[in-house]
């Protein structure tokens, strides 16, 4: 019996040494930056070394989406694999509950050290000490890689490493010295083109190339600590960038995002996929190459089949929404989209949409508003253009094959009536499970009277 046992124990401990290790990882977040606004997808325009070698080295994923395009609800989401009325953090600024935000103990319990720097958490020492970090500095800038530098220099654990940084840019107010001629930029046809638009786009831009200068920065510190370059690495963004139709919003441009996943010999280099994935399925994703057990009950699932090149779809129908942001976005609206088409469904449609930029209209962030105004004077395309961003029709559907940039409204167009009607019963059916009352969380514009901007901009003060 005893020499049975030790043949048993004998087996197992050669089958655990055997094992492959646990892959270190390095999850690198910047905070709105837009899906097109990087060299990888699609922009000759702007300088992203570093996207461009991840890209050239790894696996591209051209559908990738947020649950929700706002800080606090998209980081929750990842935190816990639950969409926001799932996990409490529906509007922006408010914290999650506090027992779904599980990414970070699971990797723990799979024999992680999980160290994150800069904004990976929203909320700062709040939502950091609420996950659980076995180590938090936040940092910006110069400061964020001098931080990780110094924390990998001291580093001594030998546990497999989770090193998350989330760099605080594109967010505005962006850089005041631009690296890029508002002359010469490729200006995207969504926006109005006014002198001062331009000088913001420049300015936008520069921090896209400074976080990607950051992200490749962090990555060679990564292969001096590991000792080579035998780790996962994944690139990704919040949301779409603090531009009209980006963050705040249910389009393409709010709610697609970059990502970029590198691991040499088991991601194929140059790869890229259609397959539509969700910031709720990274939780499960990195918990699945961890060698650990997806939990049952949340709304993720792992994509890793298709990272390692066994699948090349994953969802078939996704979900995104968005509940506002305090009282400068009160504009709640949800959204479905499967392979081609796209259902949104704005909640307040008798109520303007807005938010920070257009309202405050600050130095860095939203000044180009106030050209926009001048333009809409004497330029129909202009003034197009603005009663298109405040004002939205109750339902929206698109063709995203033919018409990936949104523009045009095909809700009353008689040959998608079934489509339309089979994905808006979709989407109440799914509302009802996740528990979604729709609720406005402050109180709304409504169109009857004056813009927000005229209630709460700095000229009504």
């Amino acid at each position: 019996m005893h020499r049975l046992l030790g043949i048993v124990l004998g087996l197992c401990l050669s089958l655990s040494a055997g094992a492959a290790p646990k892959p270190n990882m390095v999850i690198f977040l910047s905070d709105d930056h837009g899906l097109l606004d990087n060299s990888v997808y699609g922009s000759a325009s702007i300088r992203t070394p570093t996207m461009q070698s991840l890209a050239a080295t790894g696996m591209i994923f051209t559908r990738a989406y947020v649950a929700s395009p706002a800080c606090c609800p998209s980081r929750s989401a990842l935190m816990s694999g639950l969409m926001p009325a799932r996990n409490g953090s529906e509007a922006n600024h408010v914290l999650p509950r506090p027992e779904t935000q599980t990414m970070v103990k699971r990797l723990q319990a799979q024999g992680y050290e999980v160290a994150a720097f800069g904004k990976v958490a929203h909320y700062g020492e709040k939502h950091a000490k609420m996950v659980g970090f076995d180590h938090w500095e936040d940092g910006r800038r110069e400061k964020l890689a001098m931080k990780v530098r110094d924390f990998l220099k001291k580093r001594t654990s030998k546990k497999p490493l989770c090193l998350m940084v989330g760099d605080h840019r594109p967010h505005v107010p962006w850089i005041q010295k631009s690296a890029y001629d508002p002359d010469k930029v490729d200006l995207p046809s969504y926006l109005i083109d006014t002198p001062e638009t331009r000088q913001h786009w420049a300015r936008y831009l520069t921090d896209v190339t400074g976080m990607d200068a950051m992200m490749g920065e962090v990555d060679r510190m990564a292969r001096e600590h590991f000792g080579s370059d035998e780790y996962l690495f994944l690139y990704t963004s919040d949301h779409g960038g603090q531009w009209p139709f980006g963050k705040w919003n249910l389009y393409e441009l709010g709610v697609r995002t970059p990502l970029l996943v590198r691991w040499p010999q088991k991601i194929k280099a140059g790869a890229r996929t259609d397959a539509m994935v969700s910031w709720i399925d990274l939780m499960p994703t990195l918990i699945d190459l961890a060698g650990g057990t997806v939990p049952e009950g949340i709304d993720g699932k792992s994509f890793a089949p298709v990272l390692l090149g066994q699948r090349d779809a994953h969802r078939e129908v996704l979900f995104t929404t968005h509940s506002g942001d305090g009282v400068m976005n009160v504009y709640p609206i949800r959204a479905v989209r499967i392979e081609r088409f796209k259902y949104i469904r704005n909640l307040l449609p008798d109520c303007y949409h807005s938010n920070h930029s257009d309202i405050l209209r600050k130095d860095g962030a939203g000044a180009f508003w106030d050209s926009w105004d001048v333009a809409a004077q004497s330029d129909p395309k202009a003034a197009a253009v603005i009663k298109k961003y405040y004002q939205r029709p109750a339902v929206e559907f698109f063709d995203l094959l033919n018409d990936p940039m949104e523009q045009n409204n095909l809700a009353d167009a008689p040959e998608h009536q079934a489509r339309r009607d089979q994905m808006a019963a979709l989407l109440d059916a799914w509302m009802k499970e996740q528990g979604d009352t729709q609720e406005a969380f402050e109180k709304p514009y409504p169109l009857t009277g004056p813009t927000p901007h005229e209630i709460k901009g700095p000229q009504s003060e």
